[in-house]
């Protein structure tokens, strides 16, 4: 590690230069005794020595140069780009649910060579693609999946689906099953947990599973009145607090497809997803709250020429008022409901392959990818939250997101499909008050995005709060910074981040990280349970499975939960055309360019085609372009690419730009750029920002004149060829 050549070895460091970064004399004596020990007992550097470090000395209170200094010191000299920042320990891997699984099972699973669940746990990986109906019955069974029909098979052969049709014959209801009452627990546990911000000193809000499922059965019932066909599409377009949980789950259960709407888009957004969904009804809500700030939600669906919206008040003491004709209100809608049996719902059972959802994700074309999750994906979500993030009964879960991305219906299903709680805050996750929600909920899975712990670490929000519940983070949608998530890690005394990667089109992760292996910063450890992955070489062949190399991402197209088709474009034609064949199989196109070391861990490279990801969202170089084209008459073309930080980090937003006259001035760039972020905040997502503007006489074409992203990237990853406009 490079960074670490900056800092002393650890045998060479006094009790004079841990006091010189902030911590007292006196501490700095007993610290620096402690650290002898330590080294005398497992040595100067290596990972028995940081995990001695890290559990024994170090506290979230004491600086974080201090921490930088221990961490970066133990690894001065490791031979590995990726040393471990945590260690598993056997004593609480047995505890884990695959290390409970393995314990019972692991000799009739992986035969007399079973050992622990530690050293066992590549083997089990291997086992869950090499016996795919083996480990997905066992899975279901350990999940408590509740079939109405079961299947005849877990996996079948069948032409039109590329790796196989899964859970054939099955019928099911996914919302059914989160609200079913797991072994050991009962309809009196928390459900839901939730605060409002700007309530830090007041109780938290519960709901109990019995309650929650009184909500959502209501809900089925009035939207039973609407009087839509089963199987319609509903969106979903308001900020994720339990009123949005509640409406998602009965929508499913109903028999009723979500349509998830991010509620940041403009006007033209939202349209064009309604539009592309054939949306018949649409929940809303009057206002985001944002501290005493009222943002409007409702006229934004208004201007989008929405159907019937059913408004929810963003203030329950304040009714929605000045709502357009044939709209109605949270009150009015819910009291359609039969009152005789408002409570009360039977489940629409539904084949395994019926849509639930239709999320969308940007493509190359400008116009966004139409997925649909079925009654499948559900379950290969909450499957990778029991397998890698170790999500239990019990446990309380949290991730700041919203219905409209992936990571919205992922939480509902990976708590409560595991009997773990959702924890909710109804504001801001950028400060304290958050951060106090996280220790007042007793969160025990907090995942997260990187830009968010950068906010954090950048203000020290965290700072005095008890956040030992937290038994693992993760980590989703942006590359991570290695001293921001080294921080992260030490607010709760040290617990692993889980990095998780995947998609909509996968609903969930194709690789990520384990409690039972040890986790590198900013690093995968293992492809996701049910996954094979490949790296592709510069032949378009995968490289050997123990070869490190760098290329272009490729899945094995027998991925239970993977998406079978696209509502608005070719399916074969976006995830498997033109891609090798490789043991017979069609290998399935992610789009990613990823990284495999020597010691098998996994780095992200940012997007192999014309899409990059922005605040963790995914969006395309040809909509953003199509913005910047249009911002004066003094712009010929534009390219936009996601550009990664020298330092590690999530991608940021650059734009070449080529202009009429091309002696440009700085402040010529300097104003495009204001005018490039009003015009992209107004048009797309008030979220993204350019990060730099940069004038080129041309761009870069191939001889079919399409436009090579790929070279500007590589240029402009360079800071010195960089503008900081």
């Amino acid at each position: 590690m490079a960074r670490s050549m900056a800092y002393q070895a650890l045998d060479k460091i006094s009790s004079e230069e841990i006091s010189a970064v902030g911590v007292p004399a006196d501490e700095a004596e007993q610290l620096h005794v402690a650290l002898g020990e330590i080294i005398k007992k497992h040595g100067a550097s290596g990972p028995a020595t940081w995990r001695e470090i890290s559990s024994r000395m170090l506290t979230p209170e004491q600086p974080f140069a201090l921490h930088q200094m221990m961490y970066y010191g133990c690894y001065r000299t490791y031979a590995s780009s990726t040393p471990p920042a945590w260690i598993p320990n056997l004593d609480d891997a047995v505890l884990t649910n695959i290390g409970r699984l393995l314990e019972k099972r692991g000799k009739e699973i992986l035969g007399s060579g079973y050992k622990d669940p530690i050293s066992s746990f590549s083997e089990f990986q291997k086992f869950s693609v090499s016996d795919p109906e083996g480990y997905w019955s066992m899975i279901f069974e350990e999940m408590e999946i509740k079939f109405s029909t079961k299947s005849s098979c877990i996996l079948c052969e069948d032409a039109s689906y590329p790796g196989g049709k899964w859970l054939c014959g099955a019928f099911l209801n996914s919302a059914s099953n989160c609200l079913n009452v797991k072994k050991g627990g009962s309809f009196d546990d928390a459900a839901l947990v939730w605060r409002d911000e700007g309530c830090d000193d007041m109780p938290l809000n519960f709901m109990t599973l019995k309650e929650l499922k009184a909500q959502v059965c209501h809900v089925a019932n009035a939207l039973d009145s609407l009087g839509l066909e089963k199987e319609s599409a509903i969106a979903i377009d308001m900020p994720m607090n339990p009123i949005a949980v509640i409406i998602y789950l009965a929508i499913v259960l109903a028999g009723y497809v979500v349509v998830s709407i991010a509620d940041s888009f403009a006007p033209a957004e939202i349209s064009t997803r309604l539009s592309i969904s054939k949306t018949k009804a649409i929940f809303t809500q009057d206002y985001i709250l944002r501290g005493e700030k009222e943002l409007p939600l409702y006229s934004r669906v208004v201007d989008a020429k929405s159907p019937l919206a059913i408004v929810v008040p963003a203030r329950a003491t304040k009714p929605v008022k000045g709502l357009r004709h044939g709209d109605l209100s949270w009150d009015d809608f819910l009291g359609q409901a039969d009152t005789a049996k408002k409570d009360e719902y039977i489940a629409v059972q539904q084949p395994a392959e019926a849509f639930t959802n239709v999320l969308f994700s940007s493509g190359t074309t400008g116009e966004p990818k139409a997925i649909p999750w079925t009654h499948a994906t559900p379950l290969k979500a909450a499957a990778d939250a029991w397998s890698h993030m170790d999500i239990r009964k019990g446990d309380v879960v949290c991730w700041p997101t919203n219905l409209g991305w992936m990571m919205g219906p992922w939480l509902v299903y990976a708590s409560l499909l595991n009997g773990a709680s959702i924890a909710l805050f109804n504001g801001s996750p950028l400060g304290h008050g958050f951060a106090k929600f996280i220790q007042d909920a007793k969160v025990t899975m907090l995942g997260l995005v990187p830009s968010i712990v950068r906010a954090w670490k950048n203000t020290n929000c965290t700072a005095s709060l008890d956040w030992s519940n937290i038994r693992c983070f993760s980590s989703s949608g942006e590359a991570s910074s290695i001293d921001d998530y080294l921080w992260l890690m030490g607010r709760a005394k040290y617990k692993p981040v889980i990095e998780y990667c995947g998609g909509t089109e996968i609903g969930g992760g194709f690789v990520t990280g384990s409690m039972l292996q040890p986790q590198a910063l900013a690093a995968f450890s293992t492809p996701a349970m049910g996954c094979h992955l490949y790296i592709l070489g510069s032949d378009s062949k995968p490289l050997a499975e123990d070869a490190a190399g760098i290329g272009e991402l490729a899945l094995d197209p027998t991925f239970f939960g993977a998406s079978t088709t696209l509502l608005n474009a070719n399916h074969y034609d976006v995830y498997f055309k033109d891609m090798p064949i490789w043991n017979g199989k069609q290998l399935r196109r992610h789009g990613d360019e990823f990284e495999r070391n020597k010691e098998r861990y996994y780095r992200a490279h940012g997007r192999a085609d014309d899409t990059m990801n922005l605040g963790g969202i995914k969006v395309s170089s040809v909509e953003l372009e199509r913005i910047f084209n249009a911002v004066n008459g003094d712009v010929v073309e534009t390219a936009a690419i996601g550009v990664p930080p020298s330092g590690g980090g999530p991608e940021q937003l650059v734009v070449a730009v080529v202009l009429k006259d091309q002696n440009q001035e700085t402040e010529t760039l300097e104003k495009l750029k204001l005018e490039f972020n009003s015009a992209l905040q107004k048009k797309l997502n008030p979220l993204f920002k350019v990060s730099s503007v940069i004038g080129v006489p041309a761009l870069p074409r191939t001889a079919s004149n399409k436009v090579m992203r790929r070279i500007l990237r590589n240029e402009f990853s360079q800071p010195n060829k960089r503008a900081k406009f």
